[in-house]
């Protein structure tokens, strides 16, 4: 879902475009303070739409803010917020991922940094209870059981094709192949499900387990990993909280990946680290993979189609509050990769860097 709206922000033809981001709280009073922190945000964002564009080009986008205003229910908010004004978009996101700054961000594009931080940082996926002795596969997100997933197959309080009696169990290799048809049976499922709804599987069982259920699985791929039962506490909560563990290490591992990728790809003259240079490339569709640092921001005036001057004041007319969200937005729409990060690793090529494709 997250990607979708990304790529829907990234190519939206509208002007001008509005992004308003912030910090929210979850709990009362200080959810209080938001709704005047919101109001300030919008009156910003209305100064500088009247001073820059004609009442007609804005009016859609000042109505849209005094609705939003008028309805938003504060009390249901995460950490941070994030709106999406534009004649052709009404995008409201809520993150629990908190930002540095309360911003407006005005230009010909949306400021979609917050979105792509949000998507390499909250997860969907499934998770696996396997065992011999039965089987529950479960909807998550982040650190939370959505549902359980109900289906012919799951939940599974035995296994159909247990070997009960000694004289069976006697026979060779006999008790083993009914566990691996079993096993085949789970991975069909799981395989019929991921399909649906594309969603990864991280499996709690034994390493035994898991390593019968990788032979016959027909998608070994779509397994992220498994991770030994607890069986003190196997709680669908104590589960959820184990595997959040998981994923944001496979997370963190990923954007290492990426970061190692540019790394790698210096020796190759792939990487350029200027951000006029970056800026040209993404344009021209020849930015492969993007890493930025979180707390990297760039206003600038364009001065042509593929020039422009840093600049200080954001409210300056035809200002881009940050570059790197247009670059972004320009790699991304040209079906290249990004990402935002703390990890130190990326410092020694600096703070923006580009891989090319060619």
């Amino acid at each position: 879902m997250i990607n979708e709206l990304i790529e829907k922000l990234a190519t939206d033809p509208s002007n001008p475009c509005v992004t308003v981001s912030m910090k929210t709280h979850r709990t009362f009073p200080d959810s209080e303070k938001d709704e005047i922190r919101l109001k300030n945000l919008f009156k910003e964002a209305e100064n500088r739409l009247v001073s820059e564009f004609s009442r007609d080009e804005v009016n859609g986008i000042l109505d849209k803010m005094n609705e939003i205003h008028r309805t938003y229910d504060y009390r249901r908010s995460l950490d941070s917020l994030h709106i999406f004004l534009s004649d052709t978009s009404t995008e409201i996101v809520k993150s629990p991922w908190p930002v540095d700054q309360n911003k407006v961000h005005i230009s010909d594009y949306f400021a979609v940094k917050p979105l792509i931080i949000l998507k390499d940082r909250v997860a969907d996926y499934m998770i696996l209870q396997l065992s011999k002795s039965g089987s529950k596969l479960f909807l998550a997100n982040n650190d939370k059981i959505i549902e359980e997933i109900e289906t012919a197959v799951f939940p599974s309080t035995e296994n159909p094709f247990d070997v009960t009696s000694n004289a069976a169990q006697s026979v060779s290799g006999r008790a083993e192949s009914l566990l691996l048809e079993y096993f085949n049976r789970i991975d069909k499922e799981v395989v019929r499900i991921h399909r649906e709804n594309d969603l990864k599987c991280l499996v709690f069982t034994t390493e035994e387990n898991f390593s019968k259920l990788m032979k016959v699985a027909d998608v070994p791929s779509i397994y992220l990993a498994y991770d030994s039962v607890n069986y003190n506490d196997n709680s669908p909560h104590s589960i959820a909280k184990s595997a959040w563990e998981i994923i944001q290490n496979f997370q963190k591992n990923e954007r290492a990946k990426a970061i190692k990728e540019m790394h790698d790809a210096v020796s190759q003259r792939r990487v350029l680290t200027d951000l006029r240079e970056i800026y040209r490339a993404a344009k021209d569709g020849n930015g492969e993979l993007l890493i930025v640092h979180n707390n990297y921001l760039q206003p600038v005036k364009m001065t042509d189609e593929y020039n422009f001057e840093l600049i200080d004041d954001v409210t300056h007319p035809g200002a881009i509050d940050d570059i790197n969200s247009v670059i972004a937005k320009e790699v991304i729409s040209k079906k290249g990769r990004v990402v935002f990060t703390n990890q130190d690793e990326i410092k020694s090529l600096g703070k923006i860097a580009l891989k090319t494709r060619f």
